[in-house]
């Protein structure tokens, strides 16, 4: 890796419901279009593309980007689950890292159907096989859908470990709804409280209904750029992404009987870890953070797994209001994927786009007062995990 990157324009749809979006390529050229237009260049500038998205046809990428300009050049189409969108942004700046490009495009979309997820594919193996046998093996009488019971059963495993009450993993997903009032994007932004957020339908182990990020339907893009091609067009506005690593499964993901190793704990730490000594970053040093709430409990969890605070007090990290405005670091401002929703392939750029803002200080109502440093992670089971560490060059 030889150049500087960044980012020099980001563009993201508003999320909506099921049924209510526009086609995928339609969503995916509006947000091609934004982030241009952001970074104040033409597609005719664009010389390489990576395009994420779960649920689509080989070559939605292309179709996608068909409608913003066809200028030959090459289109990856990528597929990481819930990390797709991260994945793409991956190999964008792998490909200015490297010297291969120096302006390159990476999109999100995703077009989903309403309910929980589920393999699309009955006749071959699942890639879940493995967090299958998991969950089943951490409880053999558990009844919830998959990702459900992945991911609660993390929660469940945490509460057992440290004690952490009910309460505080609802309080997660009132910070959601609190941040997203401010986000006109954001697919849900009613206020609710932790007495509605209980009762609303257990789903499993803390997990309520109101706990769990929806299916939802959006676009998101960012332009990735060399310093070189920045300075030379004159983009003042581009933000440095000044790290980013990739992780997948490690042997403890399916050999030490836990369920947070299986829904990413590992993946997360050792992909920040490696951020943090690239960078020199100290955790306490980062301002702001868009992470992985698919389920409230990964938002639990992952505030140890990014040393955001120490090991067993994730609990009174909340309690003190040390994950929101006037704590130690605001989490999803954007109100996250459980408020802002949860469009597969667009949400890694949808992060990217939040803390892109935050750093120029574009983030309206919701501005985190003096952003410096920003970090981003983006979960996908099967798995992947992608930390990306932002700031102002």
């Amino acid at each position: 890796m030889v150049e500087s990157v960044r980012i020099a324009g980001v563009g993201m749809i508003p999320f909506v419901k099921p049924g209510t979006s526009a086609p995928y390529s339609d969503m995916g050229a509006e947000a091609a279009r934004q982030a241009l237009a952001d970074a104040g260049i033409g597609y005719d500038q664009i010389q390489q593309a990576y395009v994420g998205y779960v649920y689509g046809d080989s070559t939605c990428g292309q179709a996608a980007l068909y409608e913003v300009g066809m200028s030959g050049i090459p289109v990856v189409n990528v597929n990481n689950n819930c990390s797709t969108g991260s994945s793409a942004l991956f190999l964008a700046r792998q490909a200015v890292a490297s010297g291969a490009a120096d302006c390159v495009l990476a999109l999100g979309f995703e077009q989903m159907v309403p309910g929980a997820l589920a393999d699309v594919y009955q006749d071959r193996p699942s890639p879940m096989a493995k967090f299958i046998e998991v969950a089943k093996e951490f409880d053999p009488a558990a009844e919830a859908p998959m990702a459900i019971r992945l991911f609660g059963g993390a929660g469940k495993e945490y509460q057992q470990k440290y004690g952490a009450s009910d309460a505080a993993f609802a309080m997660i997903s009132v910070k959601a709804r609190r941040h997203a009032e401010h986000n006109e994007r954001a697919i849900f932004r009613t206020p609710t409280s932790v007495e509605e957020v209980l009762a609303s339908k257990h789903m499993y182990g803390p997990l309520t209904r109101l706990q769990c990020c929806p299916p939802t339907c959006g676009a998101a893009a960012a332009v990735v750029v060399s310093e070189a091609f920045a300075r030379k067009h004159g983009l003042t506005d581009a933000i440095r992404l000044r790290a980013q690593v990739m992780t997948t499964d490690f042997p403890s993901s399916f050999g030490e009987k836990s369920m947070m190793k299986a829904v990413g704990y590992d993946m997360a730490r050792a992909a920040a870890d490696a951020v943090y000594e690239q960078t020199g970053v100290d955790p306490m040093d980062v301002s702001v953070v868009e992470m992985h709430d698919c389920f409230t409990a990964n938002e639990l969890i992952s505030y140890e797994a990014l040393r955001l605070t120490p090991e067993g007090t994730a609990e009174k990290f909340i309690m003190d209001g040390d994950n929101t405005y006037g704590g130690r670091v605001v989490t999803n401002p954007s109100g996250g994927l459980i408020s802002k929703g949860h469009p597969l392939g667009a949400t890694g750029l949808a992060q990217c786009a939040e803390l892109v803002w935050q750093l120029r200080g574009q983030a309206g109502p919701r501005q985190v007062e003096g952003a410096k440093i920003a970090l981003q992670h983006n979960l996908g089971l099967g798995g992947a995990c992608v930390i990306s560490l932002y700031d102002r060059a």
